[in-house]
């Protein structure tokens, strides 16, 4: 289970830095949405992966750490704000450069 939560965070993060690389305006909202998942990710496995936890402490057996849970609710709902915030920006810096390119320079097709 270790295995895959590393494969899948490290694609995440990959695949979130490449498309925040990008020229356009679209790619890198979607990169910074992939890497905020990579992170909630990387959030979540850090309190321990248990599959027969429990979720209320008995004071005996594994039970689930309930500190990264809350982080990562807390992080989706940042994420989904600054997500929306963004949308937003580009859908402005593209009414009024008139393109989507992030630097606002417009192609050069010569």
């Amino acid at each position: 289970m270790e295995t895959l939560y590393a494969i899948t965070t490290g694609v995440l993060t990959a695949c979130g830095l490449y498309l925040t690389l990008r020229g356009r305006t679209f790619p890198v909202v979607v990169g910074l949405t992939l890497t905020s998942y990579a992170v909630n990710l990387f959030l979540f496995s850090m309190g321990g992966l248990t599959t027969d936890g429990a979720t209320i402490v008995n004071g005996d057996g594994a039970y689930a750490d309930p500190l990264p849970q809350a982080l990562v609710l807390t992080a989706i709902v940042i994420g989904f704000a600054m997500t929306a915030f963004v949308v937003i920006l580009a859908m402005r810096a593209r009414s009024e450069a008139g393109n989507d390119h992030v630097d606002g320079r417009k192609e050069d097709r010569e």
